[in-house]
């Protein structure tokens, strides 16, 4: 194991896990103890209801080196890693979560890579056994839509466990101030060395998953929304679909009525009719999505607010 001279933050996102916060802690310490002897784990409490704020300062009363941040309320995953990545002061930056699924044997192999030149560590899950088939499946099906939907690709499977040099840090505190955001997705578009690592995710140690399956599909519509105007355009595409419709069932109404008199044509008028209002509605449904997007930047409300802090 490589030890390196720079300073190493690692920042844990942390909701409702007092349960899984000593094991956390007892298993990463020896870790960051010998791949960075200067080092500091800033673990963000994002509106803890359990007694998970208790559990961080008896860790941080006993060890100098932890950092806790504690938000006014629940801000959400995504403005808890990005919290901590502003209270940062590492050379080297690791987001990870605090049940353990993200391994804490590959900081080690992060570091390694950071000390190699690489700015940017996407870490990639090869195999998640603590979620049921449909939700890897229907994982990986939003990562092909996106790829497909975006210019800006993301490695397929990529996840909130990456790396980033302190230069990448600074562009995030400074550019990219979304209400709306996917940060998994910035870290792998900013440029810079890159560096893939893989992963198999463990099982966790307490507690169970925070996303259900309506914050999963508003975060994979928000994702979207944030790297692909393509959905907007779906209604030049279905008045394309719908004008060659139009011209198949004009000459279908032409040679029925030359061939056997004026079609009744209802059927038809009710499926059209359907179609159409159908389309519509999908159109304004997107247009609406983007609107709310953009209705959440011009607010311009804070990320997230810091009510305590403790070291």
């Amino acid at each position: 194991m490589n030890k390196t001279d720079k300073k190493l933050s690692v920042v844990v996102s942390v909701y409702n896990e007092e349960a899984a916060l000593d094991k956390f802690y007892d298993a990463i310490k020896p870790i960051v103890n010998e791949c960075a002897p200067d080092h500091e784990i800033l673990f963000v409490n994002d509106g803890s209801t359990d007694a998970s704020m208790d559990v961080l300062k008896n860790i941080a009363g006993k060890d100098g080196r932890v950092r806790v941040i504690k938000f006014s309320r629940n801000f959400g995953h995504e403005a808890a890693m990005l919290g901590g990545i502003d209270e940062a002061s590492g050379d080297y930056i690791v987001c990870m979560d605090a049940d353990l699924q993200h391994p804490v044997d590959c900081l080690p192999v992060m570091v390694d890579q950071f000390e190699n030149g690489c700015e940017v560590i996407s870490m990639v899950r090869t195999k998640n056994r603590d979620v049921s088939a449909a939700k890897n499946a229907a994982s990986t099906t939003f990562y092909h839509v996106l790829n497909t939907m975006s210019t800006n690709k993301v490695e397929k499977n990529a996840s909130d466990f990456f790396g980033i040099s302190d230069r990448v840090a600074d562009i995030l505190r400074t550019n990219y101030r979304e209400r709306v955001r996917f940060i998994r997705g910035y870290v792998q578009n900013v440029g810079f060395k890159k560096a893939v690592i893989e992963y198999e995710a463990g099982m966790r140690v307490a507690g169970k998953s925070k996303y259900s399956f309506t914050g999963l599909v508003k975060m994979s519509m928000d994702t979207i929304m944030c790297f692909s105007d393509a959905p907007l355009k779906v209604g030049i595409y279905i008045g394309i679909v719908a004008l060659l419709l139009g011209v198949i069932m004009t000459i279908y109404t032409v040679i029925t009525w030359i061939k056997v008199g004026a079609p009744s044509g209802y059927a038809t008028i009710v499926v059209l009719l359907c179609f159409m209002f159908g389309a519509v509605f999908i159109i304004l449904g997107i247009m609406g999505e983007y609107m709310s997007v953009l209705f959440t930047e011009v607010k311009g409300r804070p990320i997230y607010i810091i009510e305590e802090t403790v070291n």
